[in-house]
């Protein structure tokens, strides 16, 4: 068979993606597949360099790419491909939509409210959530322009830096506490991870550079292993994922708060699901595969 590795594309996650990309065309199983690079760098290369293609295999991050819209173009073009489908990677995308969905369905997650103008910032609503406050792009993701305000005077130029990667920016409610990471396959629940950055939160490089952040395999302790489970088993079921997903949540000094669905998250070498998986038992090939033979099932 012959797999696609569909990397590169025209966010602001692009380099993040080629070196997902590159993991993943190095790590493949070569006496199974035949496995080809695409590096997207216009929308129309998804279509140009598909087409003799068996499997597409998406390394993308962030807009036309974790949005859904690749994955229609692909099922359009009649090409299996990993991961979930148009309808959950685009609701996933936007993180305002998936914690209005969370919050039908029973799941904490913290206080938000989202705005398209920095013309539009109601400092009263920013006092109402009471600070600090995380403001971030809306569908980014890696922590792009993600910053956390500890008062008045910083939140302007905040929502300006996000709105230059969005059309939407979130300001929410910083919840202080743990970070851990539920990485779910098929919907299980693969051990979980805990994230302890080396700087003062999960950012951009915390998250890919080599010793940015010790993220190890913990036991969580009842009753909060029981919440955690519920909370991750309830995104993957009511957010309608498939194959593979990752779930981020906070544990707070009073309850876990999921911050967002990951989709399409990072499988470099310094990525969280990657280290997930061999503590399930799977190692690099493996886990790759699985999600391949994963994918082909759910497509059919």
């Amino acid at each position: 068979m012959k797999i696609g590795v569909i990397m590169g594309g025209i966010s602001s996650e692009r380099e993040v993606s080629l070196n997902t990309g590159r993991e993943i065309a190095n790590n493949l199983d070569k006496n199974k597949y035949e496995v080809v690079p695409i590096i997207i760098d216009k929308k129309e290369d998804i279509i140009e360099k598909t087409r003799d293609i068996d499997f597409a295999f998406i390394a993308l991050h962030g807009k036309f790419g974790e949005d859904g819209i690749a994955q229609a173009v692909l099922e359009t073009l009649d090409i299996p491909y990993s991961g979930c489908s148009p309808l959950a990677s685009g609701i996933c995308m936007d993180k305002s939509i998936t914690k209005s969905i969370l919050k039908t369905v029973g799941v904490n997650t913290a206080d938000w409210f989202t705005l398209n103008s920095a013309d539009k910032l109601d400092l009263a609503r920013v006092d109402a959530i009471g600070y600090p406050v995380v403001v971030k792009p809306n569908s980014g993701g890696s922590s792009v322009a993600t910053a956390i305000v500890n008062g008045e005077k910083d939140i302007e130029e905040a929502v300006a830096e996000a709105l230059k990667f969005d059309s939407e920016v979130m300001i929410e409610k910083y919840i202080k506490g743990e970070e851990i990471t539920c990485c779910m396959m098929d919907g299980i629940l693969l051990p979980v991870i805990a994230i302890k950055p080396k700087s003062h939160f999960f950012d951009y490089s915390s998250k890919y550079l080599d010793g940015g952040a010790d993220e190890v395999i913990i036991e969580l302790e009842s009753p909060i292993r029981e919440k955690v489970e519920e909370a991750a088993r309830k995104c993957w079921k009511h957010l309608k994922c498939s194959v593979y997903a990752r779930v981020d949540i906070i544990i707070g000094e009073d309850d876990i708060y999921v911050l967002e669905i990951n989709t399409l998250p990072g499988l470099t070498k310094n990525s969280l699901f990657p280290k997930s998986a061999k503590a399930y038992g799977l190692d690099f090939l493996e886990f790759l595969d699985r999600i391949v033979q994963l994918s082909l099932k759910s497509r059919n």
